[in-house]
């Protein structure tokens, strides 16, 4: 079935939806040549109906939104973007154009996830993180386990904030070490996924 471009006069909407969380970040509208961009680069792109041109999402913010899969709905003239989004929707800052419609605070993995993403492609002076990632992969997974033993010692204690923050500490640096070899949280995630629809 080819998309409908024609019923609105050229142009048709694109809801976008994350593909983790299932949220529903923003709608914009796509032409043609939009779409095909979109198709073709992997990354969302609309046409401004008030500025009369393409442009593609985090062009300027830097707040990219990964194209996951593309569908269309029964008329062929609507379309659902699923999306791993590289910071926050709006440009209000906000996580979605609805507001923070995510209470928990799972979410705040993705932002600080985007946020060790910066920190590697700009290795800012004085950065934690920064220094890490000038240090290389091996200094990291050194810092990782450090942070895995100092978890298992509060785990055979009966302090619970000490093992949260433990716990805490460990997954931050695995995240460093993620972003470091070029991998998301997502992708864990999706193992744990697979692996529960297998059995």
């Amino acid at each position: 079935m080819s998309l409908n471009f024609d019923k609105m006069g050229g142009i048709l909407p694109a809801i976008i939806q994350d593909a983790q969380t299932n949220e529903v970040l923003m709608l914009g509208f796509m032409n043609q040549e939009a779409y095909e961009k979109t198709l073709s680069e992997g990354k969302v792109t609309f046409y401004s109906r008030t500025r009369e041109r393409l442009w593609t999402k985090g062009e300027e913010s830097g707040n990219f939104m990964d194209v996951v899969e593309i569908l269309e709905d029964c008329d062929a003239d609507t379309l659902l973007i699923r999306v791993n989004p590289l910071g926050p929707a709006c440009h209000t800052g906000m996580r979605t154009c609805f507001g923070e419609t995510v209470q928990d605070n799972l979410s705040f993995l993705q932002k600080l996830q985007a946020l060790l993403q910066t920190r590697k492609e700009e290795l800012p002076e004085n950065s934690y993180t920064a220094k890490l990632f000038r240090e290389g992969p091996r200094k990291i997974a050194k810092k990782l386990g450090e942070e895995a033993a100092e978890l298992v010692i509060e785990a055979m204690d009966s302090d619970d904030e000490c093992l949260l923050n433990e716990a805490a500490d460990l997954l931050f640096h695995m995240t460093i070490l993620l972003v470091d070899r070029g991998y998301r949280l997502e992708d864990v995630a999706k193992i744990l996924a697979d692996r529960h629809q297998g059995g």
